[in-house]
């Protein structure tokens, strides 16, 4: 048996283009109304036992308040430093009207509650407000997600801790709706082509700035396809993807190493699997790219 739950696209599309479309809204709350940080680490959310979260915003009266997708409650959950709580539920049969109760409950509770209401990285976006299209949400395809993560996050984990170098947390995006972790050499790179669809080019510009190796997690959400963990590098050294590596190959049609979530869900030893195609991957990048390895890694064990 496997802790690593299977995950079906076709069952669990409309739950997870919900979800994804939620945690867009919740995001750029944080996009509005907090300061910029780096490569926009402030904006994404951080997993957590019940599912994804915020970090805290300053509500500009004294209080923070958190806002999180807690996939044990099925509600987006609002609570604040004076001790309000308040849960609004996810199954509201469309996003217009999930985008509207959040409206009203963050101004409720005296909170900033305007954002940016043009969904990112979405082809053919339609406004929050407006997106009125029937959606179904389905506690178990959430609660399946919630159960991927929460296996996947302590390989994660451990895989950062062996990096001395700068790195990002292991943390969500929500434009884009993956869990990513990202090292990075220490050095500049070439400015970014940007022409990402949904995303203004300066921003994608600030996030590659620098040099990195970055690995993940993609489970679909508004695009409906096969979850599958994957692992590029910018800028790409030449010959990294023709690099052999411990599993999974290069994916020509996403242009980065790609392994199959399924294949790691059914292997003997999932954690393993997982481990080694992400540590290979960075292998890849950091030799091709000359890292100063023995200065940016160690063992992920307290000293």
């Amino acid at each position: 048996m496997t802790d690593w739950p299977m995950l079906d696209p076709a069952q669990d599309h409309q739950t997870l283009t919900i979800l994804h479309l939620a945690s867009q809204m919740l995001g750029k709350i944080r996009v509005r109304h907090a300061p910029w940080t780096n490569h926009g680490w402030h904006v994404a959310l951080q997993p957590n036992a019940r599912g994804l979260a915020t970090l805290p915003t300053a509500a500009g009266d004294g209080r923070t308040f958190t806002l999180a997708l807690d996939l044990c409650r099925h509600s987006i959950v609002l609570t604040t430093s004076g001790s309000e709580r308040e849960e609004l539920p996810l199954d509201a049969g469309s996003i217009s009207p999930l985008h509207g109760g959040l409206v009203a409950m963050l101004q409720k509770h005296g909170l900033p509650s305007d954002f940016n209401g043009l969904p990112n990285e979405v082809a053919d976006a339609v406004p929050f407000a407006d997106n009125k299209a029937e959606l179904s949400y389905d506690p178990k395809s959430a609660t399946r997600f919630r159960e991927a993560l929460a296996a996947m996050l302590p390989v994660f984990e451990r895989f950062r801790a062996g990096f001395t170098g700068k790195s990002s947390p292991v943390h969500f995006w929500w434009g884009s709706f993956d869990l990513a972790v990202t090292r990075f050499s220490g050095r500049t790179a070439p400015q970014h082509p940007g022409g990402v669809p949904g995303l203004p080019d300066r921003v994608t510009r600030e996030a590659y700035s620098q040099e990195v190796s970055s690995a993940g997690f993609w489970a679909g959400g508004v695009t409906q396809a096969e979850p599958f963990f994957y692992s590029y590098a910018y800028p790409e050294p030449a010959p990294f993807r023709d690099r052999a590596i411990a599993a999974g190959g290069w994916n020509s049609d996403w242009q980065e190493f790609t392994l199959s979530y399924d294949e790691v869900r059914t292997a003997a030893d999932p954690a393993a699997l997982l481990t080694s195609f992400l540590q290979s991957t960075y292998d890849a990048a950091a030799d091709l790219a000359e890292w100063d390895r023995p200065k940016l890694e160690r063992e992920p064990v307290a000293p």
